[in-house]
């Protein structure tokens, strides 16, 4: 199995209420960052997991209802912190990209997408089924923006759900699905924070790594076993498969505790691995 290298960016942050997103948590407002990830590949090149929020969110949110978004969730985001503008730094450009893997259609998951126009769009069918119909205020309840999607989604849109299926006995997640045919990437299913919603499992030469998306929205919840206030189930498609998602990783950080699991949402991961320059 191939080893990829892997390195985390933050592109901004909304704020929430600590005890709305970790139970147990302090009633002051913290912020949220929205991280993103880039996976460089030996055979397959530059792979993104998500994009994060990007400027795009802004024009897209500028009249209602889609500005309700951020009425309901500040954000807070500059130019510099898009994806693209941030790869740049690094000598990437947007044709560099080969793959964007999306977790979820959420907005924060998806706003910088038009920034990669040659990158393939890899995604479960459930995750773009669930918001694909949706437009106006069932599209701000669902935090989906169509306009972020590109006008030639279609094109390169890429459902995964026929690629092989990579057994994990020992993990409680269900048959991963193997996105690259390599074992190097490997999708599981985190369904509950959104239908549909992946998580992806690769390995670096520091040791195994699972990006959860927002199965947890910061280590501490799962190590601590720590979830969500039931406030946030109210946003959620379905509470029990969240539940069920979230036990999950509890139970794997307990049993492999050398798996680093990684939260789009961590600051944790955000201070060691962005801020801190900490390897993965």
């Amino acid at each position: 199995m191939p080893r990829v290298k892997l390195r985390l960016f933050a592109t901004g942050c909304c704020t929430h209420p600590e005890w709305v997103t970790l139970r147990g948590g302090s009633l002051r407002v913290v912020p949220i960052p929205a991280l993103f990830a880039l996976i460089e590949h030996p055979e397959r090149g530059l792979i993104l997991f998500d994009t994060g929020y990007a400027s795009r969110f802004y024009s897209e949110t500028s009249r209602l209802p889609q500005a309700l978004y951020r009425w309901v969730t500040p954000v807070l985001h500059s130019t510099s912190q898009d994806a693209v503008r941030q790869l740049a730094e690094l000598g990437v450009k947007p044709d560099d990209v080969s793959v964007v893997v999306i977790s979820h259609f959420h907005a924060d998951h998806i706003a910088g997408l038009r920034d990669f126009p040659s990158a393939q769009l890899l995604y479960r069918q459930a995750a773009f089924d669930a918001v694909q119909p949706l437009r106006g205020l069932r599209a701000v309840r669902a935090a989906y923006l169509p306009g972020l999607l590109p006008d030639d989604f279609a094109a390169r849109a890429r459902p995964i759900d026929g690629a092989p299926a990579a057994q994990l006995p020992q993990l409680p997640f269900g048959p991963a699905l193997d996105i690259l045919g390599d074992g190097s990437l490997l999708a599981v299913d985190l369904p509950g924070h959104a239908a549909g919603q992946i998580g992806l499992l690769l390995a670096t030469d520091r040791g195994p790594r699972l990006l959860c998306a927002d199965a947890a929205w910061s280590s501490a919840a799962f190590r601590e076993n720590r979830p969500p206030h039931a406030l946030a189930g109210l946003i959620m498609p379905s509470r029990a498969d969240y539940r069920r998602s979230f036990a999950a990783l509890v139970q794997t950080h307990r049993a492999y505790p050398d798996l680093l699991i990684l939260p789009s949402h961590c600051m944790e991961a955000r201070q060691r691995f962005v801020e801190g320059g900490e390897p993965l």
